[in-house]
């Protein structure tokens, strides 16, 4: 068990309340009271929850004890889902505890990509994305949390850190306690005492056979979506772990954001292909490869990007907040705000194209103009292509997408499907300019397996990135992951076999970055 350092108190009497909350599993009992109250009290709809009690079967028959671990948010004190937040919705209280706000909640999902707890839901009834937030309206008007107020053996403790006569100040100070996921940084203001480590860990006990729990089972195992809690193997605590009660939770980002990672990358990876070609001389800045199919797909592909990050929201009407009530710090916004610059660049690249072609502007005075534009949109294609990385290294939860090599296999993937969807563009089947575009998906092609092979057979860090590659190699998602790897190694034959190589590289690609981007959600967190 991981024992935490004490949190500093202070005696400042003008100094804001801190919140914070002592979980004593040693008193818990598993009444489920907590999860009932909480939903009376904040009209949490059937289905999902801010709160619940999480058991486990620890030991083997007879000598075998149950453990209850009561599970929500951990009020963070370096929150990712604040980070992640495109809009302000998830903000930081001063008094520490982390709330939200429906009214500018957009139901993009990143905050529960970032939590590594689990906490977040999306209300099924308002679309919103919510949590446990301390019952922030009841400490506002001197009353307690009402988990707090019904749980019979007082496991529940609320109180403020900055008061050192309070019980929570006093035990986390004095007494051994412990957070979950502390390896994530995030400063949890909930601290467990005397909970064992086989319900801390999502993954130390073992699911039951066949998915039959204590009471029920987890819903429908076909759903690809649905990740179920615990080890879908053995387990990996010290002592033998049977989960038998949890509550499954569904991955936050489904098919449309794996599509989403393939459209973007054909949009930024046309014209970055053609401009690339261009410079060493394989393409021409004034012929209609360049002037036109390559920013005519790149528009094509960034408008279907749009399209499917928009689709994806919970609330599509209010995308607009992105860029009106945006904050920074979030990828997603600092992405829609670089996706925007590139599709401005394009849209200059493409009409000087068309101006070219149509005689309106000289072939000199095109080539030039779009040899300088072409510099700005190489920059924004880049850029374009590998956000994502950072996106996903934003969701601090998903260990799998954590590798630092993610941004170059990004571009790689990126100039893979330019160039794929550029070939049946080229000028001549045969040509040199043919020629050039089926060697770069050749060598895209080589290299992005080679990545893939790397990122496979070194060690990975964590159990749960461990767990995810084991998930998309040989669990759930193997039938979209080695399909994909075998077309796109097909594709290194681009040179002799031409366009026939972009629908094994386009297929390829699409089916690997849906394995990818599931199996980095398929491990469970809570």
């Amino acid at each position: 068990m991981t024992l935490v350092e004490p949190r500093p108190v202070t005696t400042d009497s003008a100094a804001p309340p801190r919140w914070a909350k002592v979980l004593d599993q040693t008193r818990c009992i598993g009444c489920h009271a907590c999860t009932t109250a909480c939903k009376s009290e904040n009209a949490v709809p059937v289905g999902v929850t801010r709160t619940y009690v999480k058991s486990v079967e620890v030991g083997r028959f007879p000598l075998v004890r149950r453990a209850f671990q009561v599970t929500r948010c951990n009020q963070c004190d370096d929150a990712p889902c604040v980070a992640a937040c495109p809009t302000g919705a998830m903000l930081t209280r001063p008094d520490g505890i982390v709330d939200f706000d429906k009214s500018i909640c957009i139901g993009c999902k990143a905050c529960m990509a970032a939590c590594p707890y689990d906490a977040i839901f999306i209300n099924p009834e308002d679309h919103s994305a919510e949590k446990c937030n301390f019952c922030a309206h009841r400490l506002e008007i001197g009353l307690e949390p009402a988990c707090v107020t019904v749980c019979p053996t007082e496991a529940i403790l609320v109180g403020d850190m900055n008061d050192p006569t309070s019980k929570v100040a006093q035990i986390v100070q004095r007494q051994p306690v412990t957070v979950r996921r502390h390896e994530k940084g995030t400063r949890p203001a909930l601290f467990y005492k005397g909970a064992h480590q086989a319900t801390l860990d999502p993954i130390a006990a073992r699911r039951p056979d066949g998915g039959l729990y204590a009471w029920a089972t987890q819903g429908d195992r076909s759903d690809r979506q649905l990740v179920p809690s615990g080890h879908p193997g053995t387990h990996t605590s010290s002592a033998a772990a049977l989960l038998s009660y949890d509550v499954p939770h569904r991955a936050p980002w489904g098919w449309r954001v794996s599509l989403y990672t393939w459209t973007k990358g054909i949009a930024a990876g046309t014209l970055a292909v053609a401009v690339v070609l261009a410079y060493l001389g394989r393409l021409s800045f004034s012929g209609a490869t360049v002037d036109l199919a390559a920013p005519s797909l790149a528009l094509a592909f960034l408008a279907a990007t749009g399209v499917l990050l928009i689709w994806d929201l919970k609330h599509p009407m209010r995308f607009w907040m992105i860029f009106t009530r945006h904050r920074w710090q979030s990828w997603l916004v600092r992405g829609s705000f670089v996706i925007g610059f590139y599709g401005a660049v394009v849209t200059a690249f493409l009409v000087v194209g068309i101006l070219g072609q149509t005689g309106a502007i000289g072939s000199g005075a095109t080539s030039t103009a779009e040899k300088f534009i072409g510099g700005v949109a190489l920059s924004g294609a880049v850029g374009t292509a590998c956000y994502t990385a950072f996106l996903f290294a934003q969701a601090k939860a998903r260990d799998l997408w954590q590798s630092p090599l993610l941004p170059p296999h990004l571009a790689v993937q990126s100039a893979l499907v330019g160039a794929a969807a550029l070939l049946p563009f080229a000028p001549g089947t045969r040509s040199a300019a043919a020629l050039a575009i089926e060697v770069t998906v050749a060598v895209a092609a080589g290299l992005h397996v080679l990545l893939v092979v790397g990122e496979l057979t070194v060690g990975h860090p964590t159990a749960h990135a461990h767990l995810a590659a084991e998930q998309m190699t040989r669990g759930r998602f193997a039938g979209f992951f080695w399909p994909g790897l075998v077309l796109v190694a097909a594709s290194v034959a681009a040179p002799w076999i031409g366009t026939a190589a972009t629908a094994l590289a386009l297929t390829g690609l699409v089916l690997h970055e849906h394995a990818y981007v599931q199996a980095g959600q398929s491990v469970p967190l809570a």
